[in-house]
């Protein structure tokens, strides 16, 4: 399956315009103030919110955060991540060979329940079959499942079982593995491997590589991987980056005004880009019309088939309503672009760069 096909599954069928900018989210999304409650609650001996109350709470909230990613006319949506709490802390609790032994401060006044590697990583009980399944069901539309990679996961835990972290990094690629082909079992069609400690060692882009090779083993090739990379600097990693086995990159790019748009200029961006056209750090919905200038700054690297229309990263430190206005301008942009695509009013032509290997 080309590139392009492996998109345009996930085209609506009601689809008006001929050109077709994918539209979808990085992963996270503000939690409802009632659900942090509930959690509290839960978590509270002396109350009686029990397991089954805390996870009618999950399910509610993962329902009206999927509806609210269809009402903001998402092509691919997920469930904003309504049962996770931190994308280590979630996979490390359900990995055997964790442990945790308190938080570490990160940053600021910021603490990051940072788990320790014990002992072998062994793959026990399904991660996030459950929680595709659930989305699924609670959408007619395709649905985006957001996995940390093994390379993260090994990066922000203490190592104190594997003599390196790349021995480390590859045992947990192979459970990464294992989890993705239950999702595929389960019908999911579109898997993003979300390596955000890439961009804070780039000199370390081979393992990951190596690692994505692990994960996209027998996986067929109708099941669309993406890989999300965010902040950094990308020059350090791009193109060596065009090597990995997949099918897209969602890349930070708006954060930084697209300061480093000429970075994947050349040589030629030969996979899918999905480009990073909100800010999710500024508390401040963008207009329709500056989204629309953003999205076609991703037009001067790929052309529209290649283009895949995103935020930058998770946006679950926004404010809920700024999330959603993000996103629906966001998808009002992208259908907007689509109709001056076709109509010919945006020229796409490009200087034809040199392939990576020349």
């Amino acid at each position: 399956m080309s590139t392009n096909e492996n998109k345009d599954q996930f085209r609506p069928n009601d689809h008006d315009n001929d050109h077709f900018l994918l539209t979808t989210v990085v992963g996270s999304y503000p939690k409802p103030k009632w659900l942090n409650r509930a959690k509290e609650l839960y978590q509270d001996p002396d109350h009686g919110f029990d397991e089954d109350d805390y996870q009618e709470a999950k399910d509610d909230a993962a329902r009206l955060i999927t509806d609210e990613h269809e009402r903001a006319g998402l092509d691919v949506v997920v469930d904003g991540e309504m049962r996770r709490n931190e994308m280590v802390e979630f996979f490390a609790h359900r990995i055997d060979g964790y442990e945790f032994n308190g938080p570490v401060k990160v940053w600021g006044h910021n603490y990051f329940d940072k788990p320790s590697v014990v002992s072998e990583v062994e793959y026990d009980e399904s991660w996030l079959v459950d929680e595709y399944e659930f989305t699924a069901d609670a959408s007619d539309r395709p649905v985006k499942v957001p996995i940390t990679g093994p390379y993260t996961l090994a990066n922000w835990s203490f190592n104190e079982a594997y003599d390196d972290d790349d021995e480390l990094t590859l045992e947990l690629a192979d459970l990464v593995n294992e989890e993705i082909e239950k999702l595929v079992d389960a019908g999911a069609r579109y898997i993003q491997i979300d390596e955000p400690a890439l961009a804070t060692t780039p000199d370390d882009h081979a393992i990951v590589g190596e690692a994505l090779e692990h994960i996209v083993e027998d996986i067929p090739e109708e099941v669309r991987i993406g890989l999300h990379v965010c902040y950094g600097d990308y020059s350090r990693i791009y193109p060596e980056i065009l090597e990995f086995p997949v099918d897209e990159f969602d890349l930070e790019l708006a954060n930084g005004d697209y300061d480093q748009l000429e970075v994947f200029k050349d040589p030629e961006f030969t996979a899918d880009l999905a480009l990073g056209v909100t800010d999710v750090h500024v508390a401040e919905v963008e207009s329709v019309e500056q989204i629309e200038q953003n999205i076609q700054k991703g037009l001067e690297i790929v052309p529209p088939e290649q283009l895949v229309v995103s935020p930058d990263c998770g946006v679950k430190l926004l404010p809920r309503e700024v999330a959603y206005g993000k996103m629906a301008n966001m998808v009002e942009a992208a259908r907007n672009v689509e109709v001056k695509l076709d109509a010919g009013e945006i020229d796409i032509e490009r200087e034809t760069p040199a392939p990576a290997d020349d």
